[in-house]
């Protein structure tokens, strides 16, 4: 019998907006949807400020200088 295994991973890709939300995507696959709303810097960032952003610690993180804002994706899966 073989099992199949699934490797979830916590490091992010790449960074994405549309009007009201952010996507961050996984290097395992998932997409994942977020509200602006729960963060008010990036809700009150411009266009250009929210494309300014660089990841963190390899992908664990993401990190926009002009907001002064860091976001986890293991918080943003919890």
């Amino acid at each position: 019998m073989s099992s199949l295994v699934i490797h979830k991973s916590k490091k992010a890709i790449n960074v994405t907006f549309s009007d009201s939300k952010m996507i961050v995507f996984l290097e395992d696959g998932r997409e994942l949807s977020i509200p602006l709303e729960w963060f008010p810097r990036l809700r009150n960032a411009t266009e250009n400020q929210l494309k300014k952003w660089r990841f963190i610690g390899n992908g664990e993180g993401v990190h926009w200088d002009e907001i002064d804002e860091d976001i986890s994706v293991e918080n943003l899966l919890e």
